[in-house]
């Protein structure tokens, strides 16, 4: 099985033709992805060759959908020109749009989810500065290496797109349902609830790995979550237990201020709701591995 994306998923590409679009447009044509068409005004008609296969470009989100039956669209617009990209997906209605696009402002992506919400949620946006999701055998939506892993009884999230790749690559021979890299910026889309939420009504999802790191309180409101409603095993790690206090670390969102945000405080809080949390991504995934195999 698999959340948000699977093997039927037909994918377009906004921004296929720059630098970015084109290398990734490859990638994920050699993972198994079906993209069926780019976005571009520009080459709207044109035709672009990726080792033989040919990927229309049409003119719009709109034209996109109506020929070829798209439901996701990966977003690979220069940061000041992404609002408008999302809020096109948006309009369109597609069902899942993932921006990996990083360094949009957050006052733009605060508008576009916002947008998203008043439009009544019709499109799922993953996403900013994110690495996308795949699901391992079936479809890779974004910039997850496709070869590092195989499908299994995983489900992961993540906020940080390397220690996603880590603990696909760590757990390798368990395999994943989907992996979702939701991004680190103060404001996305979809969130570690969403998609713990998802992976719980997955029936061939049987453990969860959680990654999150300082700032905000989002693996806080997650473990709340998780004891609430996850029947299913979950285990986590928090990046930046060594990071100073009131100092930006990597991601936008990953700021301490006083005791809140830090990985002490969101480690508890994951514990306090039957989470293992490991010390390291190693460990991490060995305590994952104990669960599953003994």
């Amino acid at each position: 099985m698999a959340i948000f994306l699977t093997k039927d998923s037909k994918v377009i590409v906004q921004g296929m033709t720059g630098a970015t679009g084109m290398k990734h447009t490859k990638l994920m044509l050699g993972d198994g992805t079906n993209i069926v068409g780019g976005v571009n005004p520009r080459k709207a008609g044109e035709k672009v060759d990726f080792d033989g296969t040919e990927v229309p470009v049409f003119g719009s989100v709109v034209e996109a959908m109506e020929k070829t039956g798209a439901d996701v669209s990966v977003i690979f617009v220069p940061p000041k020109f992404a609002k408008a990209a999302v809020v096109e997906a948006i309009d369109a209605e597609i069902g899942l749009a993932v921006v990996i696009t990083e360094g949009i402002a957050v006052h733009d992506s605060a508008a576009f989810w916002a947008y998203a919400k008043a439009k009544g949620n019709k499109t799922r946006i993953i996403g900013p500065n994110c690495p996308g999701l795949i699901t391992p055998g079936q479809s890779n939506a974004g910039i997850i290496p496709g070869d590092i892993t195989k499908p299994g009884k995983i489900g992961l999230v993540s906020k940080s797109g390397t220690l996603t790749y880590q603990m696909m690559y760590e757990l390798r021979d368990i395999g994943f349902t989907s992996a979702v890299g939701i991004g680190g910026d103060p404001v996305i889309g979809t969130t570690h609830i969403d998609a713990l939420e998802a992976f719980e009504a997955d029936p061939e999802t049987e453990l969860i790995v959680m990654i999150g790191e300082i700032g905000g309180d989002a693996e806080e409101r997650a473990a709340d979550f998780i004891k609430a409603n996850v029947t299913k095993p979950v285990v986590g790690y928090v990046a930046g237990f060594t990071a100073p206090e009131g100092k930006t670390m990597g991601h936008a969102g990953a700021i301490v201020s006083g005791s809140s945000g830090t990985a002490q405080a969101k480690k508890e809080a994951l514990e306090a709701a039957g989470v293992k949390v490991g010390k390291t991504p190693s460990e991490t995934a060995r305590l994952a591995r104990e669960i599953l195999v003994g």
